[in-house]
């Protein structure tokens, strides 16, 4: 083999860094393999008897099909379960990946399926096409203005059911996600300056940005999380249907989130008028700038999650010499450490700004959610691979991430996660477990992946 050849095939498996062979590659062994192997074992643990196994079969609602959404803070089912597509595609999610995960368990593919049905037959809108946002626990569409169908939820039942498709081989389900790709290129997706609006009519029509909607609200825009999460859908969905329009949205996507959402800073704008300028309340009163938090902050939990999702999506596009993603995805890794990140104990807080009239980023939530710890658990152990001799030391930020996890979001007495971390919200400790917003996707994806790489 030709030096040539031997680096164009190091390059290779330096992208693939999920698998982790890199590690071996480039650090000749240097990692403690038996403090690792040893760790694994905590997050199989944490993976299966403290949340798989608290959450399923409780949630099958075998009356009406799909999900239950309400769970209480000791694993019972609460009152209200309206279903929304983003919760019952993330249990199909889960439980695929389960599946793959714990072959010998044929309980997760059953319920991965069982998901599948109540989308095909009850949320996927038999006229005009595409998911309902929202439907009673029986399965009636629930119309809210502004958000009857989502380019967001759409983009999770895709996700859902090409992760179904590749552990069942169901082409039921490989069709559907196919289907509702194509209903997003008519109806979501911008020809002009590209990228998807994420608010959608029942008819599949977008929701136009009018005065009638009060300066709060985010009808109309684009936005990071719809497109992320479109990314995060496209790459699952390419794996298994390496179609070339896909391809050529899913590259669009990266590029956009990449060099358009992301800032020079290393940080996400996260709403946009339809040509990508960014909406932003900076020079506006401290009262305004408040009032406007939801479209106008600094998320860090959005940050080091979308590291971790475009070095996915440039991987399955394979794009062996992307350097400008990965050194993108590492500067938001290091900016959500340096600004977004508790010294003392540990963790990611949930939202900073760039005042104009202070130097630094001012965190102006100091709270810190559940899906930002466990994403930030997995990207960070990825960072430490790729980048072992960093100044950041990401490893040790994994380990205080861990620990910080263990002590404020695990429930160690009834299982599962509290949504907001105890040390700065306590009243989670008996708040739900789960509801529309909250299932078991995120800190199930970290938990499985943090295992499987301190495992090679």
């Amino acid at each position: 083999m030709t030096a040539k050849n031997i680096n164009m095939k190091n390059t290779a498996l330096f992208f693939s860094f999920f698998l982790l062979f890199v590690w071996n590659l480039f650090t000749q062994n240097t990692y403690d393999k038996e403090a690792d192997s040893s760790l694994a074992k905590q997050f199989e643990t944490a993976a299966t008897y403290q949340l798989l196994d608290k959450w399923y079969p409780l949630v099958i609602d075998k009356e009406d099909g799909g999900y239950y959404s309400e769970v209480t803070y000791d694993f019972k089912l609460g009152q209200n379960h309206d279903k929304m597509i983003v919760t019952q595609a993330r249990h199909i999610w889960t439980n695929a990946m389960a599946a793959r995960q714990y072959p010998e368990n044929t309980s997760y593919l059953e319920n991965a399926e069982h998901g599948f049905h109540f989308l095909k037959n009850v949320m996927w809108d038999k006229k005009h096409g595409g998911f309902y946002n929202l439907v009673t626990k029986q399965g009636k569409p629930i119309l809210k203005k502004g958000e009857d169908k989502t380019s967001y939820g759409n983009s999770f039942a895709i996700y859902g059911l090409a992760a179904y498709y590749e552990a069942s081989k169901n082409e039921e389900a490989l069709e559907l996600a196919k289907k509702t790709f194509l209903w997003l290129e008519e109806h979501s997706h911008d020809p002009e300056y590209k990228g998807y609006f994420n608010h959608l009519k029942e008819d599949g029509s977008l929701y136009k940005r009018t005065g009638e909607w009060p300066s709060v609200s985010d009808v109309g825009y684009k936005d990071q999380n719809s497109s992320i999460h479109l990314l995060e859908a496209f790459t699952e969905l390419y794996r298994v249907w390496p179609n070339e329009l896909l391809r050529e949205r899913l590259e669009e996507l990266l590029l956009i989130i990449r060099d358009t959402i992301t800032t020079e800073q290393g940080y996400m704008n996260l709403f946009f008028e339809a040509n990508w300028t960014p909406v932003s309340f900076r020079g506006s009163s401290p009262d305004e700038i408040k009032k406007h938090f939801y479209l106008d902050h600094v998320s860090f939990g959005h940050d080091v999650e979308t590291a971790y999702l475009m070095l996915e999506a440039s991987h399955a596009l394979g794009l062996e010499n992307d350097t400008l993603t990965l050194q993108k995805g590492k500067k938001m890794v290091d900016h959500a450490l340096k600004h977004g990140w508790d010294s003392d104990l540990g963790g990611f807080y949930d939202g900073g700004y760039y005042f104009d009239t202070e130097e630094d980023l001012q965190i102006v939530n100091a709270d810190k959610n559940w899906w930002a710890q466990a994403e930030g658990l997995n990207t960070l152990l990825i960072m430490s691979r790729l980048f072992p001799e960093a100044e950041m030391d990401y490893r040790r930020y994994f380990a205080k991430e861990w620990n910080y996890i263990q002590k404020y979001l695990m429930d160690k007495e009834h299982g599962g996660w509290y949504e907001w971390g105890l040390d700065t919200r306590p009243e989670s400790k008996t708040a739900l477990k789960g509801h529309i917003w909250k299932a078991s996707y995120h800190n199930f994806r970290a938990l499985k992946n943090v295992m499987s790489i301190l495992k090679e």
